[in-house]
């Protein structure tokens, strides 16, 4: 067992955890009635894509320290580049926060919220000396940035008086330059090591109109500009960021040095990003293969993205579980994608109900089974939840099992149907298969078997079989459309690519949607879009969207077990 194995499997253990690193914070915080012993932390997603599993740990985290701690989280969207940002995502965001079971309530904040108040605060700047309207285009701005190991050089720009600054901005806010022939700096240390510090761009200019002020603005702040200041509107104690934002909390501090006159600061602390096997977890990768149509959308079952995991058939809480065995590191790590699956697995397994449902048939004729009866056999619905009830399934003289259950000349150890061999039905019979029928092309097409009627399942019988099928009663079995979904990329590590002409899309699994016709049991009619199931010996499925009264559809979510584990054996 590798390392990756071996931590997996302690995570599937579920032993009881210690604080993690940033709950040893808040907890040292509140003895000591920091912020007045207040616990206010947020998620700050920018409304330029859909979430997706890397995004869910964030919410959990946040939502889930506030919710610990007695606090408040706010949803507050990053919404400061109208180029890339939509209204659809915004929309999509609210709707992944509150399935994965969090509630903003009231405290629904965008950064936009604040433009005025940003505006503000680098006309302060400005007229304190501590930032300049910058001409250079931002390719040589890049170039005299420099390397950490020296100091950049000086913008030709960087000691304009403060008049000519303001009257500067003034310009770039009414409009009178056009996109990128200026930009804000703040005027910090060009010699810093830390090359955040090297004059940062505040503010650009950007002709573009906003999904929620319009054309008010043709100025937009930065990132770096806006973020610690709206934590501070909002009064966040804990401004909890991925690793990647580690160098930028010195500019961070900075801006709320330069700016904040009361004793209260926001304190941002990191953790390290989730990163899954198997998977890209770039926002920028998923909208290329989504523009590409190399997958169906967004919500596509084969993506990472909270939609398409809900698609798919997960449930909110075996990600939530997931986030919680995975916990909070400050180094950067890949967890096995297995163990996600594991977690949707262990949820599945408590709530699905179990239907009967052959992906591949083979009709059986059960020769000695009387022409038009029909028994309705009780079965149940979830062993793990007697009080889930029972289910009634028709069984009759013809019925469909898996082409791969029946093998015309068996090896040994294979304990299912041959000729002259004994299978149980499950909740039903014993049937033994006397002969079959092959087509032209030597394909077997009928098995023609007797059952034992002193054998139904629950009578007492005591005759022992080796094996036990699944089935459908062909009379009354419903036709599905089944997407047999799998892992997106062949290879562990998507981005590692031997041809440096190619790219992360050649690691694409080409097998990762097959759509096969199956069978299924009649109690599943009535069944609605992402309800979930347990097919019988075949893994979990849930009710696509597409799915009508007329056609029913189903989503592979995982198998029973972790093939893809046995295959890197």
């Amino acid at each position: 067992m590798n390392n990756n194995e071996k931590n997996t499997e302690e995570l599937k253990s579920g032993e009881t955890k210690s604080l993690n690193f940033l709950e040893a914070i808040i907890e040292e915080d509140i003895k000591n009635t920091k912020h007045g012993g207040r616990v206010h932390t947020r998620f700050p997603p920018e409304p330029n894509g859909y979430l997706h599993i890397g995004h869910a740990k964030s919410i959990c985290l946040n939502f889930g320290l506030a919710e610990k701690y007695s606090g408040k989280c706010n949803l507050r969207f990053d919404d400061t580049n109208p180029t890339k940002e939509e209204k659809e995502y915004v929309n999509s965001i609210m709707e992944d926060v509150r399935w994965l079971g969090f509630d903003w309530e009231d405290r629904l904040y965008y950064a936009s919220d604040y433009f005025d108040r940003l505006y503000e605060w680098a006309v302060k700047l400005i007229r304190e000396g501590k930032a300049y309207v910058d001409d250079q285009p931002s390719e040589l701005i890049s170039e005299q940035r420099g390397v950490p190991t020296r100091p950049g050089i000086d913008s030709p720009f960087r000691n304009r008086s403060i008049n000519e600054n303001m009257e500067l901005f003034l310009k770039m806010k009414n409009g009178e330059f056009a996109d990128g022939s200026r930009v804000l700096r703040g005027k910090v240390d060009m010699a810093s090591p830390n090359m955040h510090m090297r004059d940062p761009v505040l503010y650009r200019i950007l002709h573009a109109s906003h999904h929620r002020t319009g054309d008010k603005w043709c100025i937009y702040p930065m990132y770096d500009f806006t973020h610690g200041q709206s934590d501070y509107l909002e009064g966040i104690t804990h401004s909890i960021c991925t690793l990647e934002f580690e160098i930028h909390r010195p500019l961070y501090d900075w801006f709320l040095d330069n700016l904040i006159e009361t004793e209260y600061r926001p304190r941002q602390y990191e953790f390290a990003r989730l990163n899954l096997s198997y998977t890209v977890m770039s926002k920028r990768k998923l909208l290329e293969l989504v523009n590409d149509g190399l997958v169906n959308g967004w919500d596509d079952p084969r993506m990472p993205t909270v939609s398409g995991l809900r698609r798919r058939g997960y449930t909110p809480d075996s990600i939530r579980n997931f986030a919680d065995r995975i916990g909070i590191a400050k180094r950067e790590n890949v967890i096995d994608v297995g163990l996600l699956e594991f977690s949707v697995r262990e949820h599945l397994n408590k709530i699905a109900p179990r239907i009967f449902a052959v992906l591949n048939p083979l009709k059986v004729i059960i020769t000695n089974y009387p022409d038009g009866q029909v028994e309705n056999l009780d079965l149940e619905i979830n062993p793990e939840d007697p009080e889930m009830g029972s289910r009634v399934v028709p069984f009759s003289k013809e019925i469909y099992i898996e082409q791969d259950d029946f093998m015309e000349d068996p090896p040994k150890k294979f304990f299912r149907l041959g000729p002259g061999r004994e299978v149980r039905l499950k909740g039903a019979y014993i049937i033994k298969c006397k002969d079959f029928k092959k087509d032209k092309n030597g394909k077997i097409t009928e098995l023609y078997c007797t059952y034992d009627p002193d054998t139904k399942s629950g009578t007492g019988s005591q005759r022992k079989v080796k094996s036990t099928l699944h089935w459908v009663s062909a009379d009354h079995a419903l036709d599905a459309e089944v997407r047999l979904y799998d892992r997106l990329f062949k290879n562990e590590f998507p981005d590692e690519v031997e041809d440096e002409n190619k790219d992360f899309k050649s690691n694409l699994n080409p097998d990762s949607l097959k759509i096969i016709t199956g069978k299924v049991e009649p109690s599943v009619k009535e069944a609605k879009a992402l309800d979930k199931f347990q097919f019988q010996r075949l893994g979990y499925f849930c009710v696509d969207p597409d799915s009508t009264s007329e056609k029913l559809v189903f989503n592979r979510t995982v198998p029973l077990r972790d093939s893809w584990a046995k295959k890197n054996k």
